[in-house]
């Protein structure tokens, strides 16, 4: 078998499209103010239950494991309950690649519109929460425009500079609100966040909007979001932080999202740093089943070899397993983000003369 390995490996190939590559993508010319997009056509998009199984697609991969996802998120609380410093906290450790509580932390470049504070509270608020340990891809502004007047090319802006950024924070959702965007429908709320979400979708990216509370209590703590529920309906989740009494360093975090399992984590701030620590969490967080094809694969090229390139049948072959060619394409295109994030292998698959090849090759450089 070993021989045979040998034989099969290659080049990396240039895809377009890894299993989960993290490639930045090229739509530096959308705007924000052209989302969501129209379809004029008379004709419906639709795409088959086979044609679903026979695509490989770029996964979502989280920025802090098994707490946020690429999306678009809501983040609410009372006003100065201590929001922002969570929000610092949530953007150091992105940035600086380290976990946060127990949550693995994934490096990345990040963006903090911190609209409500100015350049000397936002220096001081820093050193006193992290110290000297800066970060160089840890970027501030406290001045923006609006959606649909200024914002949206300046977003575009950054990308272009940064294309390693993989946070936006906004804080307040307040502050960019499309002039005359004071009409708070449910319609209105809704395509604030639709249009927030088409760009962070398209960049592959999470924007985490700031955002404020009722003083109305609710039975679904999350209807105490202000605004419409339009603002929750369309996002990708919320972040709900709210104190057991006001003067106190007690909080809790709800948590509630599409790519995530809801939570409760039980919070403490520490009267010195002002950094919020995690007592502990009410939901043990679920794990996927092992998938032995991924761990097969990933067992075959822990034993030498970074790269294979041939055919489902040879694949196999290869890994000495007793499975269809075609059910096992199928399990690995579902699973192709899976095998990225678990094992740093990537996959996809091209056309040639002879049919379809399969293509594998390890990058944890770029898992990292």
């Amino acid at each position: 078998m070993e021989n045979k390995a040998n034989k099969k490996e290659v080049t990396a190939p240039v895809v377009s499209v890894g299993a989960d590559t993290e490639q930045p993508l090229n739509v530096f010319n959308n705007s924000i103010s052209n989302y969501p997009p129209k379809n004029n056509s008379k004709m419906l998009e639709t795409v088959s239950m086979a044609e679903l199984y026979d695509t490989v697609y770029p996964s979502k991969p989280p920025l802090i494991d098994g707490l946020l996802y690429t999306g678009t998120y809501l983040f609410a609380g009372a006003p100065k309950l201590g929001k922002s410093f969570l929000m610092a906290q949530i953007a150091y450790h992105i940035s600086r690649g380290i976990p946060l509580w127990d949550y693995p932390a994934h490096k990345a470049a990040v963006l903090y519109l911190a609209l409500e504070d100015d350049y000397r509270r936002l220096q001081e608020r820093l050193y006193r929460m992290f110290g000297t340990d800066g970060a160089d891809n840890l970027f501030f502004s406290v001045s923006a425009g609006n959606l649909g007047n200024g914002l949206d090319e300046q977003l575009q802006e950054f990308m272009k500079k940064h294309t390693d950024t993989r946070l936006i924070i906004i804080d307040t959702l307040q502050k960019v609100r499309e002039v005359g965007g004071d009409n708070y429908s449910y319609a209105n709320d809704y395509e604030i966040i639709t249009k927030l979400k088409q760009f962070a979708d398209n960049y592959g990216i999470c924007i985490l909007l700031v955002h404020h509370t009722r003083k109305q209590g609710s039975d679904d703590k999350f209807d105490m979001i202000s605004g419409t529920t339009g603002l929750l309906g369309a996002a990708d989740g919320a972040f709900l932080l709210q104190k057991e009494k006001r003067t106190g360093n007690a909080a809790t975090l709800e948590i509630s999202g599409r790519d995530q399992q809801d939570q409760k984590l039980y919070l403490v701030r520490n009267t010195e740093t002002l950094v919020w620590e995690l007592e502990r969490a009410d939901t043990e967080l679920w794990k996927e089943p092992p998938e032995p094809l991924l761990e097969k694969i990933a067992e075959i090229f822990s034993s030498g070899g970074n790269r294979w390139e041939g055919t489902p049948t040879e694949l196999c072959e290869w890994l000495n397993i007793d499975m269809k060619p075609n059910v096992m394409t199928l399990k690995l295109n579902v699973n192709a983000g899976r095998l990225f994030r678990e094992y740093g292998i990537c996959y996809d698959r091209k056309r040639c003369h002879g049919g379809r090849k399969v293509l594998l090759w390890k990058d944890w450089e770029e898992k990292a």
